[in-house]
């Protein structure tokens, strides 16, 4: 990371394209952009034909440093290329945009009302690759399904902890609590969860951190966490809602932005003609930055 792209993810308008589908999501995001799983016989072929569809996204004219800010990506996707260039040296140099990759290694199971992260077992070495390939920032996800105060305590301690092995390493980390939308208690889990975080934000030195949140009950729901020092900035995950609540629901929420993956490439399929193609993904670019810029 470099003060240029610190400052433009600080303070440049747009928002963050999650494109980190994994081994488990990657099936589903396949089978939305019309490649159903009888198409593909190894985890190898269904990489390569994700990886295609992620070409195909972030090389369309539609997918400009004018609307967004940050890429998130899979690791396969950072060590593979696009025209000739290794991703990330794509995004920054060709695009400027900056490139963020997906550092977790899944979850664990449901225990006190949330999922952990499993260990980071291969951290060190991820973020080595990462340095080699020019990455900016990292991301990792757990997931908080009810609001238990001792589990969330839990994945808040959890994400800081690793958050600064990675800011001390050299890396912008976004930490990635998700409150599951479909929660009968939502509000009262993100009522701790911001406890939890603005606790921990006062233990911090020269950190910086971005946290990435699901939308929140109540409109400026995290305006604390926004404007606090240590914060980079906050932006919101989608979580499973259509393009059109999650952008709506965001709009609502000011100096928030977006980090959607499904809501920015729902009407995308494999068979669409590139001029359909990019007037899609367009109409949903347009869209998500004019939230995001509220």
């Amino acid at each position: 990371m470099t003060k240029k792209q610190i400052e433009l993810m600080k303070n440049g308008k747009g928002f963050i394209a999650a494109m980190d589908q994994s081994g488990g999501s990657t099936p589903g995001a396949l089978e939305d952009y019309g490649i159903s799983e009888s198409e593909y016989d190894t985890e190898a072929e269904m990489f390569d034909l994700v990886h295609a569809m992620r070409t195909r996204v972030i090389t369309s004219p539609s997918f400009s440093s004018e609307y967004i800010l940050g890429a998130i990506l899979f690791k396969h996707t950072m060590n593979n290329k696009m025209k000739g260039k290794y991703t990330a040296d794509y995004l920054w140099e060709e695009k400027g945009i900056l490139p963020i990759l997906k550092v977790d290694q899944g979850t664990e199971n449901k225990e006190n009302g949330v999922q952990l992260m499993k260990p980071m077992t291969k951290l060190d070495d991820l973020l080595a690759e990462a340095e080699k390939h020019n990455i900016f920032g990292t991301k990792m996800r757990s997931i908080i399904h009810s609001a238990n105060p001792e589990g969330i305590k839990d994945i808040v301690s959890q994400q800081f902890e690793y958050g600064k092995k990675i800011y001390d390493a050299g890396f912008i980390p976004i930490l990635e609590p998700e409150v599951n939308i479909n929660s009968k208690d939502k509000l009262e889990s993100e009522i701790i969860l911001k406890e939890e975080i603005l606790k921990l934000l006062k233990n911090l030195n020269n950190e910086q951190y971005i946290f990435k949140l699901s939308l929140p009950s109540q409109a400026d729901f995290y305006q604390e966490i926004i404007e606090h020092p240590n914060v980079v900035r906050v932006v919101a995950l989608s979580g499973g809602y259509s393009q059109e609540v999650a952008v709506n629901k965001l709009s609502e929420n000011h100096n928030m932005i977006a980090s959607f993956s499904r809501a920015l490439l729902q009407n995308l399929t494999v068979d669409q003609s590139e001029k359909d193609f990019d007037k899609e993904l367009k109409d949903a670019v347009v869209k998500i930055y004019n939230a995001s810029v509220t």
